[in-house]
């Protein structure tokens, strides 16, 4: 059975943690702001196994991706397909912007006659 706790023996236990810190520690906990910090927050869950819009890893992207390109591209061009990937499925907003772009582009490409 969880034992759920009250908010106030909540803001008790917070206050304790608070003190037992070491000063270095709460100078970090100070700049964010006492009342904005939560030290019973979840973890996040590990990258490999957090998904995306489509339930896919990022590994997953990455070899779907590459399994449907003809030719085989160098390290180089992979790890930033991974590094994206990753990014995607921790956070889409952050690679929002950039996914816009690459539509824009493709779409002023295609009105000037050029392969993007």
């Amino acid at each position: 059975m969880e034992d759920k706790l009250t908010f106030t023996q909540m803001e008790e236990q917070k206050r304790v943690i608070y003190e037992k810190m070491n000063p270095r520690r709460r100078k970090f906990v100070d700049r964010m702001g006492y009342d904005k910090w939560d030290p019973f927050a979840k973890p996040f869950d590990p990258i490999d196994i957090r998904t995306d819009a489509t339930g896919h890893t990022a590994h997953e992207l990455t070899r779907l991706f590459m399994k449907s390109m003809e030719a085989q591209p160098n390290d180089e061009y992979l790890e930033a397909v991974n590094e994206f990937n990753v990014m995607l499925v921790m956070n889409f907003e952050k690679v929002r912007p950039l996914y816009e772009y690459c539509l824009w582009y493709q779409k002023l490409c295609r009105e000037r006659g050029v392969e993007p």
